[in-house]
């Protein structure tokens, strides 16, 4: 497109605004609007329940564990355990959430967890809990949050519209770190006057909510059309999306630098009030309150912070803030600074976290979106099962402030990548199914699983088009690619230049059908200008093609007798 001299760049300045409109156009519902949907509000009341007995239980973990042991070592270890699987089976929670029914995979999960609680808990009571029972329970309980959060993060974006996605996210943060404004302080008393037993209690309890809601919940699920992906292949179909993705690469990179470093604060907190605070449990709670009063109040900001900033600057914001926090919280001998610090930090934690996730879910389509969702947290818990372990060594042998200032130095280099590599924009996607595929009829009888499947896609090119042509295609590729495709191939005719065929292959026939019902309204963008393109008096041919399963083992022609040689 071509301006004229002296008003291009008041057009491109025009152009350019009102792309950020368009893009600020998704997180522009006010934040607590999202509580008219029924179903999230009563979804979300009953998991503020849960989250207040996860936490009271996150409390009482940390405090038993300075009990049972000094080493610093192993209190910064009850965190990993609860990271390690998330980092571990999310993928494979996220398959599930991808193919079954995600309301029955939360209610076991919540029930299984509840499960284990109720055990922790009887264990602390009478006293038989070490440092290592204690440290497998959590993971236990990890492994369960694992298992539900693909199946929640993804049922978001079916209960309400993606205008509301944003705020739904901000909300679910919000509850969750309003229950951290008051829960670990909770927890805190409870464990100073009732016991460690008493907490786990709590938490055992806190699950009886959410189950009741999800066992009343009734989703209006559209029946599925193909029988469920493979595990292997939608492992690998999940893998692939975001490898062909390099805005979901630069969110999942960026993620698991802020969680190597972030977690540092929440790992070494114990330690920060026992020895540079002299406090009790019921000031590790308190301050643990207020980063959850932080959080809370990003929660409330966060719509009008991405309605007036790009994600990269508000993403800097976050690293820079919260690395201030880090600092003063190393220097800090008062609860009033380190109160502040924590302030700050959980107002950071939450803005860097939730901008993830939403960049995230509006940048991937609904049939992958449990398992990019779970790669994506498995690179948050990733970072911070590694950054607890890192920080509570480097704790052990060169003293906490040095922890705490590396962690300080992480966070700052995180905030730099984005000089090199910014995070995305990508409100503007339209990520609906395109539906443009109508499955042909066939002459020869196959089933869903026959295959493998070669296909072959007829363009009549002229010259002076080459060059879009192949511009246009190296974009079809990824497409393909990510969508399913294998062996993909782009080939010219030497007797007619004019004459291309592109190639692909899938493995059976289901998987081709699948290939075709991925692509998403933003794509048709490359089909368009493909099609258009093409000239001939036909339209553009497609073959598809299943291979011979079965090749004759030899020439069955009959042949002359030849003479042999003598046998001794």
């Amino acid at each position: 497109m071509r301006f004229r001299a002296g008003s291009g760049r008041n057009e491109a300045q025009r152009a350019c605004q009102k792309k950020r409109d368009q893009r600020a156009m998704p997180n522009s519902a006010p934040t607590l609007a999202v509580f008219r949907n029924r179903t999230f509000r009563s979804l979300w009341i009953a998991t503020l329940a849960s989250n207040f007995g996860g936490l009271v239980q996150s409390v009482g973990a940390a405090w038993t564990m300075t009990n049972l042991t000094s080493s610093q070592s192993m209190v910064a270890l009850v965190q990993t355990s609860v990271t390690l699987p998330i980092m571990v089976f999310s993928l494979t929670a996220g398959v599930f959430a991808d193919n079954f029914d995600r309301r029955k995979i939360m209610l076991w999960a919540q029930c299984f967890m509840c499960a284990v609680s109720v055990i922790l808990a009887l264990l602390a009571y009478h006293g038989f809990l070490t440092p290592w029972l204690l440290l497998s329970f959590t993971f236990l309980i990890g492994c369960g949050t694992a298992m539900h959060n693909p199946s929640w993060q993804a049922s978001v974006g079916d209960i309400v519209t993606r205008e509301e996605l944003p705020a739904a996210v901000s909300v679910n943060s919000m509850g969750f770190n309003l229950m951290r404004s008051v829960g670990p302080a909770a927890g805190g008393a409870i464990v100073a006057i009732a016991g460690a037993a008493a907490a786990f209690a709590v938490n055992a309890l806190s699950y009886v909510a959410i189950i009741a809601a999800l066992f009343h919940w009734h989703p209006n699920h559209a029946p599925r059309r193909l029988p469920p992906e493979m595990f292997a292949g939608a492992f690998a179909a999940g893998l692939r999306y975001v490898a062909m993705s390099p805005n979901l690469l630069r969110v999942i990179a960026r993620s698991f630098v802020f969680g190597l470093s972030a977690i540092a604060c929440q790992a070494l907190l114990p330690l920060v009030v026992r020895e540079h605070l002299e406090g009790n449990a019921i000031v590790y709670g308190v301050l643990l309150g207020a980063f959850g009063f932080g959080a809370v109040l990003a929660a409330l900001a966060n719509s009008q912070l991405r309605a007036r900033f790009h994600n990269e600057r508000i993403t800097r914001m976050g690293f820079l803030g919260f690395a201030i926090s880090m600092v003063t919280l190393a220097f800090s001998s008062h609860y009033i600074p380190s109160a502040l610090a924590l302030l700050l930090s959980g107002f950071c934690w939450v803005i860097c976290l939730s901008l993830f996730n939403v960049t995230v879910q509006l940048s991937t389509p609904r049939w992958v979106v449990g398992r990019v969702i779970a790669l994506y947290q498995t690179s948050v818990f990733a970072g911070m099962a590694a950054g607890s372990w890192m920080w509570g060594a480097i704790s052990d042998n060169l003293g906490l402030s040095i922890a705490l200032i590396g962690a300080t130095g992480v966070l700052v280099f995180g905030s730099a990548i984005g000089l090199v590599a910014p995070l995305p924009d990508s409100g503007d996607l339209n990520l609906d199914p395109l539906n443009r595929f109508r499955e042909p009829p066939l002459q020869l009888d196959i089933t869903h699983r026959s295959g493998p499947i070669m296909v072959l896609v007829d363009y009549r090119i002229a010259q002076e088009n080459v060059a879009r042509f192949l511009a246009l295609m190296s974009k079809r590729r990824k497409v393909r690619i990510r969508d399913g495709a294998q062996q993909w191939a782009l080939l010219r005719d030497l007797e007619d230049p004019d004459n291309w065929t592109e190639t692909y292959h899938v493995p059976t026939w289901v998987e081709y059908i699948r290939h075709h019902e991925r692509r998403t309204q933003s794509d048709a963008e490359v089909s368009d200008a493909l099609l258009a393109l093409h000239e001939g008096p036909e339209p553009v041919r497609v073959h598809r093609m299943i291979e011979r399963q079965t090749v004759p083992a030899q020439d069955n022609t009959p042949r002359k007798p030849r003479d042999l040689p003598p046998t001794n």
